[in-house]
């Protein structure tokens, strides 16, 4: 619950910061509205500050973490039938970029690519992914935009000439999003790009719980330290109060919704400030972080339909676990 300190008013030092401080406004107003609700909550996108990309690339290659070694295995196994059914000359825009293994694999399968566009909200760890990359491609044009894709999918995508366009949205991360946040992505995407552009995007599929509650709570503890290391963000960046010590991280599946959800727990009755904001906690008390969806193929398919795209091809691993589909 929101204490008596309010901080909106037009006097609030964060509120009126200048335009090159937008992020961390936005940041702070989304976790005033968050943890001012009954269910507190934070958006998953503030996960990922340099140390947050960091700790996720790390659970990409934990031996629980199945979804990216799994969707490289498909990308090895069919990227050469991707390609083909790509076309030649693409311009490619990734949204949530992150370390650009998997757009690496793409482009190396592509023939002759024209242009790479890279959004990704974390600063810092899409310049040196993307110097990284550039390098590597000297013959192809690399532009990178800091933002949240939610909110950038047509701005970056207009950037691109025209031609053979193609959005890359690999890793599942369209499982972080409602259904209503999927439709309206989707549909600013085939807006931008036109439609003749194309689609290559992986999602997760509905395996048993078991399988599922250990990719999000490894034994290491790398996504109990990913998931609190938005506490320590909130101390740095908003003068936040949190003890660590005292929240832990915890796992969920939620069958009725499919997916798993992502919970920071108190462990005690406890009062935090951020910003001058007090805000209460029960001891048990969650803040929900992050969803991570499982889909059923013709639910997912029957949602981007909505959207305005049709499945030209699909690509999946030997047990089922994920899937590529090609839309267009």
């Amino acid at each position: 619950m929101r204490g008596d300190n309010q901080t909106d008013s037009p006097e609030d030092p964060l509120v009126n910061e200048p335009a090159e401080n937008n992020q961390r406004t936005a940041f702070y107003s989304d976790v005033v509205a968050g943890l001012s609700q009954d269910q507190k909550t934070l958006p998953c996108r503030w996960l990922y500050d340099q140390r947050g990309s960091e700790l996720f690339e790390a659970i990409t290659d934990l031996p629980e973490y199945y979804p990216t070694r799994t969707e490289v295995a498909i990308f090895k196994q069919h990227l050469p039938a991707m390609a083909a059914a790509i076309g030649s000359q693409a311009h490619v825009v990734e949204f949530g970029a992150g370390a650009g293994t998997k757009t690496r694999l793409l482009l190396d399968a592509l023939t002759a690519p024209k242009s790479y566009v890279a959004i990704d909200i974390s600063a810092d760890f899409l310049a040196s992914s993307m110097a990284s990359l550039a390098a590597a491609y000297p013959a192809l044009e690399v532009i990178s935009r800091v933002g949240d894709f939610m909110q950038s999918a047509e701005m970056a995508t207009m950037q691109l000439p025209e031609g053979n366009r193609l959005a890359f949205f690999p890793g599942s991360t369209i499982g972080n999003l409602l259904d209503d946040e999927i439709i309206a992505f989707l549909r600013s995407v085939r807006t931008a790009l036109g439609e003749d552009g194309q689609f290559l995007i992986g999602f997760d599929l509905v395996k048993s719980e078991d399988i599922l509650v250990l990719a999000y709570d490894d034994a290491a503890g790398v996504t109990a330290a990913f998931n609190l290391n938005l506490l320590t963000r909130i101390n740095l960046e908003l003068d936040g109060s949190f003890d660590l010590e005292s929240f832990t991280h915890e796992a969920r599946w939620n069958d009725r919704d499919g997916r798993i959800e992502m919970h920071l727990v108190s462990g005690r009755a406890q009062t935090v400030g951020v910003n001058g904001d007090l805000f209460n906690f029960k001891a048990g008390e969650t803040i929900h972080t992050e969803n991570s969806r499982k889909f059923k193929m013709d639910s997912f398919i029957a949602l981007t339909a909505e959207a305005g795209w049709t499945f030209k091809e699909t690509w999946t691993d030997d047990k089922g676990y994920f899937a590529v589909a090609l839309m267009g």
